[in-house]
C-alpha cells in the first residue's frame, strides 16, 4: 500500500475579516508543533467560520500534497508554505487529488481517516491568495486536494507516517470526479453507496443530479 509522510499539521492561526457572507474567515491555517488531537469534526483547536460551506464530518480534514504545492510555488513565484491553501494536513508522498474516493489512511499510530471529496475553491480562497482569477486557475489545474472524514479519533503530529490501508476497486479519484465527472461514475458510486460498500459525502451525492443532467 502507498505510504507517505505528514509534513505539517495546520489549524487556524487567527480569524480575519472577509467580504463573504460570514464576515470572517478561518482560512489562515498555520503549522503547529507537537501532537494535535483529531476528533470527529477535525483538529482540536481548529474552526470554520462559514460552516454552511466548510467543515462537518465529511470535511473534517483537508489534505494537500507537497508536490502540488511546489507546482503552484513555481507558477506563482513565491513560497506556498503549509496552511497557505487552508489545508489541515500537508503531505509528502501521498496522492491527495489522486486519492480514490473511499480509501482509508492510517495517520500516525491512532488516527484513521477516509477520503470523501474534492475541495471546491471559493472566493474566500481567491481573496486569501490575492491572485487574479485564482478560482478559475485553481479549478482548471485540477490539483485540488482532498477532504477526509475521521473514522478513528486519536493524535497526530508532523513527521507521522501516512499509509493507505484500504482502497476501493472502483478507481474513481477525487481529482477525476472533480475535473471530469461522468454519468458512469455517478452510477458506480451510487450503487456502491446503496449496497453499503461506500459511504459517500452528502454534498457529493447532491452533485450527482447535476452531473446526470449534463450528460443527458
Amino acid at each position: 500500500m502507498t505510504t507517505g509522510t505528514l509534513l505539517a499539521v495546520c489549524r487556524v492561526h487567527e480569524l480575519h475579516a472577509d467580504a463573504g457572507g460570514a464576515g470572517v474567515t478561518a482560512i489562515d491555517k498555520r503549522p503547529v508543533a507537537g501532537p494535535v488531537k483529531v476528533r470527529q469534526l477535525g483538529l482540536f483547536g481548529d474552526v470554520q467560520a462559514d460552516r454552511q460551506h466548510h467543515g462537518g464530518a465529511d470535511k473534517a480534514l483537508y489534505a494537500y500534497a507537497q508536490h502540488e504545492a511546489e507546482h503552484w510555488a513555481a507558477r506563482l513565484g513565491k513560497a506556498v508554505p503549509p496552511g497557505l491553501f487552508g489545508e489541515n494536513l500537508r503531505t509528502d508522498g501521498m496522492a491527495t487529488t489522486g486519492a480514490v474516493i473511499g480509501e482509508r489512511w492510517a495517520i500516525g499510530s491512532t488516527v484513521v481517516a477516509e477520503v470523501t471529496m474534492a475541495r471546491t475553491p471559493c472566493a474566500t480562497f481567491q481573496r486569501r491568495l490575492r491572485e487574479p482569477h485564482w478560482v478559475k486557475r485553481f479549478t482548471a489545474a485540477g490539483m485540488i486536494g482532498t477532504y477526509l472524514r475521521v473514522i478513528t479519533k486519536g493524535v497526530i503530529q508532523a513527521g507521522d507516517n501516512i499509509t493507505v490501508i484500504a482502497r476501493p476497486s472502483h478507481g474513481i479519484t477525487v481529482g477525476k470526479f472533480f475535473s471530469n465527472p461522468t454519468a458512469a461514475d455517478v452510477r458506480t458510486l451510487t450503487k456502491l453507496h446503496d449496497d453499503g460498500e461506500l459511504r459517500l459525502a452528502h454534498e457529493l451525492r447532491a452533485y450527482f443530479d447535476k452531473v446526470l443532467r449534463a450528460g443527458s
